[in-house]
């Protein structure tokens, strides 16, 4: 069953059960989505595409709800994780941080990377591994771990 096809199950399943918040997600998604299929000019998103358009989705709400903490808030706070609770169920699992060192430590061998300055070229490598199953904060503190 692809995203959308997913999202429009829920969506009908969220209408049934008055669910509001849950609703608002899921159409804020599949505008997301739509947004950058017509942009792209395509009919349909590859996985990959729709996984990019989710993880932004994950960090714009998290970037949100940082600064909503740091200005009391609570409110707004409590609404964007409920929100973010909603779009991690489309997430693919989560890798853990043990798993997330593992590969970086694999990326950094296979790259021959010595020094800060081969950062970049870690990361280059390293991201389409992990992409969707890795906050990118976390990666690029463990690869500057590994590197110093």
């Amino acid at each position: 069953m692809s995203l959308l096809e997913r999202l429009n199950n829920d969506m009908k399943q969220a209408m049934k059960n008055k669910e509001k918040d849950r609703l608002s997600v899921i159409r804020m998604i599949k505008a997301s989505l739509q947004n950058e299929a017509i942009k792209l000019g395509k009919q349909e998103l590859t996985a990959d595409e729709e996984l990019t358009i989710l993880s932004r989705e994950v960090k714009q709400r998290r970037d949100s709800l940082h600064e909503f903490e740091n200005a009391g808030r609570q409110d707004l706070v409590e609404k964007i994780e409920t929100e973010l609770t909603y779009v991690n169920i489309y997430m693919p699992e989560q890798l853990s941080e043990e798993e997330i060192e593992e590969i970086v430590k694999e990326t950094v061998s296979e790259v021959n990377a010595t020094s800060k300055a081969d950062m970049g070229k870690v990361m280059g490598t390293l991201m389409p591994k992990v992409k969707g199953k890795a906050d990118g904060a976390l990666v690029n503190k463990l690869v500057q771990k590994y590197l110093s």
